[in-house]
């Protein structure tokens, strides 16, 4: 399943002339050790498989660029200075909400205070029924 969902959104990303590129697990470790967090496992797959992909109106964060808008290290700090729960790693920034994931791989919509929703079980199913969809 998670093949199938990441071979969709390859097929569905942007093409862009200068496009993204994947992290190297150097990159993931480097991201890990500045956020002083552990990534789960399924997330650590999307950001090596699929982070290049651009897809719809989310960004969701990257690990390969430290100067991207999207550099999962920057994303952490500027959510958790706004109060989003410090175990609790961003997937994506959607206006003044953050999708984030927790230790357990379990992905939440964190509306800031402490107003968390669950919305998928993992990165991939929120691949398909979040990112996808929008």
């Amino acid at each position: 399943m998670i093949n199938e969902i990441a071979e969709i959104l390859a097929a569905r990303s942007l093409k862009t002339a200068y496009p993204l590129e994947l992290p190297t697990m150097d990159d993931i470790v480097e991201a890990h050790e500045a956020m002083l967090i552990s990534v789960p496992a399924d997330f650590r797959g999307y950001l090596l498989h699929s982070s290049n992909c651009i897809y719809g109106r989310l960004e969701p964060v990257t690990v390969a660029d430290r100067n991207s808008h999207t550099y999962l290290p920057e994303v952490a700090a500027e959510a958790w200075s706004r109060g989003m729960p410090r175990e609790m790693i961003p997937l994506c920034v959607d206006g003044d909400n953050v999708y984030c994931v927790a230790e357990d791989g379990e992905v939440f919509l964190w509306e800031g205070d402490d107003d968390m929703e669950s919305v998928a079980e993992d990165v991939w199913q929120w691949v398909r029924d979040v990112w996808l969809e929008s």
